[in-house]
C-alpha cells in the first residue's frame, strides 16, 4: 500500500466527525510509540515548553549515567542513542529555542563525559557537529536568546 500526500490526508480529515477523530488519533497512537508520545507532547507537554525541555534534561541525565565507560565504543553507542533520542524530542517540539537548549545540553553533558572525549576523534566530530548545528539555530532566535546561547557555547568550547 502506498501512503498518500498530506494535502490529500488533510482533506480528507476535513470530512470526519470529532469522534471519528478522536478514534483515528487512539488507533494511531497504539502502532507505535513515537506517535503515542508526540500525541503526549501535544496534549500535555506543548503548552508547557520550560517543564518540557526540563523533563528532557532529567532524561538526558539519566541516560549519561547510564552509560558504560570502560571503552570508547560502548560510550560512542550511548552517545549516539541518547543523541537519537534528543533529536527525536526536538521534532515534537518544532521549536527553535528547545532544539537549541537541548543540543547545548547534550554538547555539555558529553563534553563533562568521564573519560575524556577529548582522547576520541570520532566523539570529538560528533561534539563539534552538534556545536555547529546549534550555533546555525542560534541565529534563527532572538536577539536576547541568542548573547544568552552564545555565552553558553563560549562555556562549551
Amino acid at each position: 500500500m502506498k501512503a498518500v500526500t498530506v494535502k490529500q490526508l488533510k482533506d480528507e480529515l476535513k470530512h470526519l466527525s470529532q469522534t471519528e477523530l478522536i478514534a483515528l488519533c487512539l488507533r494511531l497512537s497504539k502502532f507505535k510509540k513515537e506517535n503515542k508520545e508526540l500525541l503526549t507532547y501535544l496534549l500535555f507537554e506543548a503548552s508547557n515548553e520550560e517543564g518540557y525541555i526540563e523533563t528532557i534534561k532529567n532524561e538526558i541525565d539519566e541516560q549519561f549515567d547510564e552509560i558504560n565507560t570502560s571503552s570508547y565504543f560502548y560510550i560512542k553507542k550511548s552517545a549516539r542513542k541518547i543523541l537519537r533520542n534528543v533529536k527525536k524530542y526536538i521534532r515534537y517540539s518544532l521549536n527553535k529555542e528547545t532544539e537549541v537548549a537541548l543540543l547545548l545540553y547534550y554538547c555539555q553533558k558529553l563534553g563533562e563525559l568521564n573519560p575524556s572525549i577529548k582522547r576520541n576523534t570520532t566523539l570529538m566530530n560528533l561534539y563539534n557537529r552538534q556545536l555547529a548545528l546549534a550555533k546555525k539555530r542560534i541565529l534563527l532566535l532572538h536577539e536576547d536568546l541568542q548573547y544568552d546561547f552564545n555565552m553558553m557555547i563560549t562555556d562549551l568550547e
